[in-house]
């Protein structure tokens, strides 16, 4: 068996929405790595140029593309570029999220908060995955992850509007599966735990970490190379019977603060 081969992804063209850092730059340079071209996609254009600098500069193929998933011409103009640059779309990774950090106190937020998460965590995903499958389809693979969140799954205060919004992406995939099968495309989930990032590590105290751990056997946080690699296996051949799934990388725990 040639195991390279399953998780190879040369010829194939990759988008990556919040790709600037964190969990969005791993699944940049790993795809990369894996032999795919590299859309790098980022708010902020200076990161994501960087990150493609940086996979050009190790013997990979990535440009970089700005852009505000809260606007449609964005969406409409990444999958555009990605077509005009390397010919197609061949795997998506719906990375860039807001919300949650215990910041959610039901009686503090207002309507704007609500709308502008959803609109980023739910309905720019959607969008993405409306103008990505049938350049998918036509070239014969597609394959499409959500970065969702144990909050999916989880309960706790003050993360109503966060953890929702990641359970609606869980739900989403499942149901898409059966939209996008048709055209021979697949739609998996990875729902990462607490993961070193500069995100968390501007929040995280050691007492707060030693709560996150209570509840997990693999006792460490989660790296972004955690994360990056269960992107891998969604994105690469191996996993080519597999779709409408959540994979959540956790350390086989919760890190709740409970």
């Amino acid at each position: 068996m040639d195991i390279q081969r399953l998780f190879d992804l040369s010829g194939k063209v990759a988008v990556v929405t919040g790709g600037g850092d964190g969990i969005g730059r791993g699944c940049c340079e790993i795809l990369a790595a894996a032999g795919a071209s590299v859309v790098v996609s980022d708010i902020n254009e200076e990161k994501a140029e960087a990150v493609a600098e940086g996979i050009v500069a190790s013997g990979g193929k990535a440009s970089a593309v700005a852009c505000n998933v809260i606007e449609d011409a964005d969406l409409v103009r990444l999958i555009d570029t990605a077509v005009n640059r390397y010919g197609t779309v061949n795997v998506l990774v719906n990375n860039v999220g807001i919300g949650g950090g215990g910041r959610e106190n039901p009686f503090e937020i207002d309507m704007d908060y609500v709308e502008k998460v959803y609109r980023i965590n739910v309905f720019a995903p959607w969008r993405l995955c409306q103008l990505a499958v049938p350049k998918m389809g036509e070239s014969g693979y597609g394959s499409i992850i959500n970065i969702t969140s144990t909050s999916s799954a989880d309960k706790e205060a003050n993360m109503s509007i966060y953890a929702s919004t990641k359970a609606a992406l869980n739900h989403l995939a499942a149901n898409l599966a059966y939209d996008f099968g048709y055209y021979g495309v697949r739609i998996n989930n990875v729902g990462p735990g607490a993961t070193n990032t500069a995100a968390l590590s501007s929040i995280i105290t050691p007492e707060l970490k030693e709560k996150m751990l209570r509840h997990t056997p693999i006792s460490r946080l989660g790296e972004v190379s955690d994360m990056a690699q269960a992107v891998l296996f969604f994105a690469s051949p191996v996993s080519s019977w597999v779709s409408g799934q959540v994979l959540f990388v956790n350390g086989g725990g919760s890190q709740t603060l409970d």
